[in-house]
């Protein structure tokens, strides 16, 4: 039997997908990118409590994100360092492919714009709040 980690992570890896959610039958995907899809999930009204999840890039902002969502573990392609301290400081299981120092953004000339807009940031709600104030900026 496969463990809902190893299926989120094949259904991310078998898709054009950018994110996965999986807990026993229940799987939601999105090839959304950034952190889009993660905030249309936080406000959805289902229940993501213990969750695993499978993405492609998690950085700072995706990971305050996630806490909120309330999953139990993570898989990254890519994940920066801020995103793995705010994922342990949260008791989430975390794997991941490349460790970077920060996730760049898609010009390739700086970090992402989510992430810098949290980079200071250490609660999950107030991070909701800047993160909501960044996507309506853009």
């Amino acid at each position: 039997m496969i463990n809902d980690l190893a299926k989120a992570k094949n259904i991310l890896n078998s898709g054009n997908y950018t994110c996965v959610l999986s807990r026993h039958d229940s799987i939601y995907t999105s090839a959304e990118r950034s952190v889009k899809p993660l905030v249309v999930w936080l406000e959805c009204e289902e229940n993501f409590k213990d969750f695993c999840a499978a993405d492609k890039v998690v950085g700072k902002a995706t990971a305050f994100l996630y806490v909120l969502l309330g999953v139990k573990s993570v898989y990254a392609h890519v994940i920066s360092k801020s995103a793995m301290q705010v994922l342990i400081e949260n008791h989430i299981a975390t794997e991941y492919g490349e460790l970077v120092e920060n996730i760049i953004n898609r010009q390739g000339d700086g970090i992402c714009p989510f992430e810098a807009a949290v980079l200071d940031v250490t609660e999950p709600v107030t991070a909701y709040k800047t993160i909501r104030r960044k996507m309506s900026e853009m």
